[in-house]
């Protein structure tokens, strides 16, 4: 009787342990090392989930529904190795403590709108103001605050679809968003998204990801070199805000055409747009004229290797270098950011365009469909 006793306490101790391997394999089921359990919570409401993409070549991306959000993307280096190249945090938690764009899907007015203020078929409204008096990203609620209805139809794709109510952040009309993700076998992150609204009114989506090609967010990208696409840019105020000019790059810091180190000129204060600017924060505008098949703009890490190629519908593409990145976040890893260890790449229309007529048009009325699409490629050069 005490050996029966003994053999069905073994069993239970085996099973129990069994159990315990299963957990913690499926908590570390991701490449980057993120568990999905740490991104299962409600907010206002709403369900926040984690889902992974994977493809043939085993490069991994990892979004979140709160915010639409890339929080990791993995990719080989030049030695096979495998580097996380984009900023976040390791949890949900991480996302609604510290205001943050890290990977978000921002709506409804991706960069900024003139005092907040926008006209729509006669009618003026009042949006946030929540930088420099301007709104900046659709206001402190914008859709990085937003958690989306996600499906994931296959491995690769995950859809994310959300309802932004007439009034929402001072907009006018009910926008459907819909924002198509996909990892496709040569490495590039699709992104597609469309809207459709039920009153006219503006619209410019992006994606906020923070990259570092290095894999460590210890270093910074100032050493990575840098193209962009482009013969013009759009100049910047004290406050970030678009004069309205189209100036030239040649013969400026604001020159990318050919690969140049990040670093090179960015503390040159004495060209007035790196000063307001505290160094590259600015909307260039592309030659590709909206021909997704011209490379926009690339960033090349000689640390590793990896090799970051953008494709746009968009005219424009605002490059920020994080040089508001103060040592005050620490994200996954625990790794704390500071200045300048991200770039950004945000495929868009230009800042301000609701208020810049003679510029691409941001407005969209009642059976029209509104349509972007950013490739973020990744390669190995």
């Amino acid at each position: 009787m005490k050996l029966n006793k003994l053999f069905l306490l073994m069993a239970i101790v085996a099973f129990v342990g069994c159990s315990n391997n299963q957990k913690v394999v499926q908590e570390s089921s991701t490449l980057s090392g993120l568990k999905k359990s740490s991104f299962e919570s409600v907010v206002n409401g709403d369900s926040t989930h984690l889902y992974v993409m994977k493809n043939a070549n085993g490069m991994e991306v990892c979004v979140t529904n709160y915010g639409g959000r890339i929080v990791s993307v993995m990719v080989p280096d030049k030695n096979g190795e495998m580097q996380d190249v984009v900023l976040g945090f390791d949890s949900i938690s991480g996302y609604t403590s510290v205001d943050n764009n890290f990977g978000a899907t921002i709506g409804r007015y991706g960069n900024r709108i003139a005092n907040g203020k926008i006209t729509v078929e006669g009618v003026d409204y009042q949006l946030p103001q929540n930088n420099y008096g301007h709104t900046l990203h659709g206001g402190n609620e914008g859709f990085d605050k937003k958690v989306f209805n996600a499906v994931q139809p296959d491995s690769q794709t995950v859809v994310l679809t959300y309802v932004s109510k007439d009034g929402e952040a001072g907009f006018p009309g009910n926008l459907n968003v819909k924002v198509t993700m996909k990892l496709t076998d040569d490495n590039a992150i699709d992104i597609n998204y469309e809207a459709e609204t039920d009153k006219e009114t503006v619209v410019n989506l992006t994606n906020h990801s923070y990259f570092n090609l290095s894999g460590n967010a210890n270093n910074t990208v100032l050493n990575d070199l840098l193209m962009i696409n482009a013969d013009g840019f759009t100049p910047v105020d004290d406050t970030f805000m678009t004069t309205g000019e189209i100036a030239k790059v040649e013969g400026t810091p604001m020159d990318f055409k050919t690969p140049t180190a990040i670093g090179e000129r960015i503390d040159n204060y004495d060209f007035v747009q790196l000063k307001n600017g505290d160094g590259y924060d600015h909307n260039w505008v592309l030659n590709t004229k909206g021909d997704i098949s011209q490379l926009a703009a690339s960033v090349y890490s000689p640390a590793t290797g990896i090799l970051l190629e953008v494709f746009t519908s968009e005219p424009g593409l605002q490059v920020y270098t994080g040089n508001f990145l103060d040592g005050t976040i620490t994200g996954k890893k625990g790794i704390v950011y500071n200045k300048r260890t991200a770039i950004c790449l945000e495929s868009q229309k230009y800042p301000d365009s609701p208020n810049k007529p003679e510029w691409p048009s941001p407005y969209l009325k009642p059976g029209e469909k509104y349509t972007s699409r950013c490739i973020y490629k990744l390669s190995v050069n």
